[in-house]
């Protein structure tokens, strides 16, 4: 009973993920902690896997669309995945299952929701996105940042965030982009931003791993329910209002967030 439990949880989450291209990882951990009472090392551990293998399809196929600015994921790889690393090493020196991380990942976990549910409730009320081409041009200035160094440091930010919790490379990711670069449109934004998670989640999902933090049949089962879910929503996607989801799901995030934190 609890293998088809796992199905439809991935199923589910695949469905938002394919509405929205958001919610996978802000999903899917507090929906481990809450209904299926997983240890939060492990929730955050599988989850971010489970993130890794679902964005690697849509990041695949926004690549192969030309929509993806490279220069832009690599100034945030740059920043986050050392940072990941440098997570990774002192989870594994202080106990990724001891009472005090435990505490640290829980509190983490609901202060990062509650970004991502304002994220989400921001950009669906900031209505349709901007066209994906770039002015003739303007493509190098686009995927320019304010300044050098500060997509190094959200990119750190981010990375510490999305170790620690799974959860940061969806929706904050985004606004973060948009704050940092202001001419590239929002559809390259959120390109960019799938782009960048797959290697970032995967290297942390695979850090996990090798401290013990990921229950690996359980990531088997949620995989084979998200995958259809990903293909029915995004094909779903034009015929369900996206402001209404998104609002919805930004109240979801919001309260998951305050009860994790509550705990």
């Amino acid at each position: 009973m609890h293998d088809l439990a796992f199905i439809f949880a991935g199923f589910f989450v695949g469905l938002v993920v394919g509405f929205t291209g958001v919610g996978g990882g802000s999903l899917m951990t507090p929906i481990l902690i809450f209904f299926f009472g997983v240890k939060p090392y492990l929730a955050v551990g599988t989850d971010l896997l489970f993130s890794a293998f679902t964005k690697m399809g849509g990041s695949v196929k926004l690549a192969r669309a030309g929509v993806v600015d490279w220069r832009v994921v690599l100034h945030l790889s740059a920043g986050s995945i050392p940072a990941a690393l440098v997570t990774l090493f002192i989870l594994d020196q202080v106990g990724a299952t001891s009472a005090r991380v435990q505490s640290l990942m829980t509190n983490t976990l609901g202060a990062a929701l509650l970004l991502t549910a304002a994220a989400t409730l921001y950009k669906a009320l900031r209505g349709k996105a901007a066209p994906v081409a770039v002015a003739r041009g303007q493509e190098r200035a686009a995927a320019t940042p304010r300044h050098w160094s500060l997509p190094l440091l959200f990119g750190a930010v981010i990375g510490t965030l999305v170790t620690l919790t799974s959860v940061g490379a969806g929706a904050v990711g985004v606004t973060v982009l948009m704050l940092l670069y202001p001419m590239l449109p929002l559809p390259r934004i959120v390109a960019a931003d799938i782009a960048y998670a797959v290697p970032l989640t995967l290297v942390a999902g695979l850090g996990h791993a090798s401290l013990g933090s990921v229950d690996w049949p359980m990531l088997v089962k949620l995989l084979a329910g998200s995958l259809p879910g990903i293909w029915i929503g995004s094909h779903w996607m034009s015929r369900i209002p996206e402001r209404v989801i998104r609002s919805l799901l930004s109240v979801l995030l919001a309260y998951a967030g305050a009860k994790l934190i509550a705990l």
